[in-house]
């Protein structure tokens, strides 16, 4: 049983968890890397975070980064290369610590400070409470690294109005600060230089239930409420150009568009890896289909081995984080040579591999 002051951390305070008046408190602890995700702090968060689930005396569970830049930029991705087994163990362990946030009975609150993409997004969007601010930055950048849109992407991002979610998981549109909020990814906004007191009062609460950290997130929220998504003017034509059943579908519409906007998202959608686009929207129109993200997870963790044993993700990495010459060479290089084929291989079961994930 968890008591107040307790502290969890991982090698080289990489997670500190610690229960402070009867309020787990999770922080990612490498401001230097962005508080980027590697297996290290999986497996110290996974474990305590389930010994907090059972816990009466563990009334809510915040997660923050520490830092003033990022919650959560991303999964570690530079460590994969090189070494097929890694992935092998990091991508069910970390689909398996999505999964528990989302079907944690206790209250979770992700305090979003920051720059939040990929395996950050996996940290927050299935949580039960998401508090954006202005520094909030988030994506889904995955398509241009030869990824795909995982952490649960496939679910939310269907999920989200018209078809919103397609065109961020193709493009890696980033979206900032308050549009986090008006796209549905963030379920409060703040500012900044309230984080810190809204922590406070979270945890000095005293016998905190679900409806009081409601109140006192609306009552935060409420003082910045107004303003428009950025986006807004242009979602019947993202609703239009990106209802396509196919990639070649989508190009045909935005070039028919015409507009400025459909061309710039074109040009960005055709820098994407080829494969990683096709497989992108396949997982997409599966994941709107899925009963559960645990269901979507068991699908997405198939695509992320298969991409590992693929050129594109080293290419990207290589390109993007690496060398940083932003010119990935994709194979296959073309739209036109990913067949159906290869499409469906992302897809095939994994039986040693496929996610134990609780519904």
């Amino acid at each position: 049983m968890s008591t107040s002051g307790q502290r969890y951390a991982a090698a080289n305070d990489e997670a500190i968890l610690e229960v402070q008046n009867n309020i787990g408190l999770i922080t990612l602890n490498r401001p230097k890397a962005l508080n980027a995700l590697n297996m290290n702090m999986i497996d110290t968060i996974y474990p305590v975070m389930l010994e907090w689930e059972k816990d009466p005396n563990v009334q809510a569970i915040i997660m923050k980064g520490s830092g003033e830049k990022a919650f959560c930029a991303g999964g570690d991705v530079v460590r994969f290369c090189g070494d097929r087994s890694f992935s092998k163990e990091f991508f069910p362990k970390e689909y398996r610590l999505d999964n528990l946030i989302a079907i944690l009975k206790t209250p979770f609150i992700a305090l979003i400070d920051g720059i939040t993409m990929g395996g950050g997004v996996g940290l927050t969007v299935h949580g039960r409470y998401r508090v954006a601010t202005e520094r909030t930055l988030f994506a889904m950048p995955e398509t241009g690294l030869g990824l795909h849109p995982d952490v649960g992407g496939s679910y939310f991002l269907p999920r989200l109005q018209g078809k919103l979610g397609t065109y961020l998981g193709l493009t890696g549109q980033r979206l900032k600060g308050k549009d986090v909020y008006f796209a549905g990814i963030a379920t409060h906004y703040i500012e900044s230089q309230d984080v810190n007191e809204l922590e406070s009062k979270l945890i000095n609460q005293g016998n905190i239930t679900d409806g009081d950290i409601q109140q006192t997130l609306n009552q935060y929220h409420a003082k910045y409420d107004g303003g428009e998504f950025s986006l807004a003017k242009y979602m019947d034509k993202i609703n239009k150009c990106f209802q396509g059943k196919t990639i070649e579908e989508i190009f045909t519409s935005l070039e028919q568009d015409g507009s400025e906007w459909a061309i710039k998202s074109l040009k960005l959608c055709q820098k994407m890896s080829p494969s990683s686009m096709k497989v992108t929207l396949r997982a997409l129109q599966e994941g709107a289909k899925a009963p559960t993200l645990a269901d979507a997870l068991r699908i997405e963790n198939r695509i992320s081995q298969e991409m590992m044993e693929r050129k594109d993700f080293y290419e990207g990495v290589r390109a993007i984080l690496i060398d940083r010459d932003h010119n990935p060479k994709w194979d296959p290089a073309t739209f036109e040579e990913v067949t159906d084929e290869i499409v469906d291989a992302h897809f095939r079961p994994i039986w040693d591999s496929d996610p134990a994930l609780p519904k």
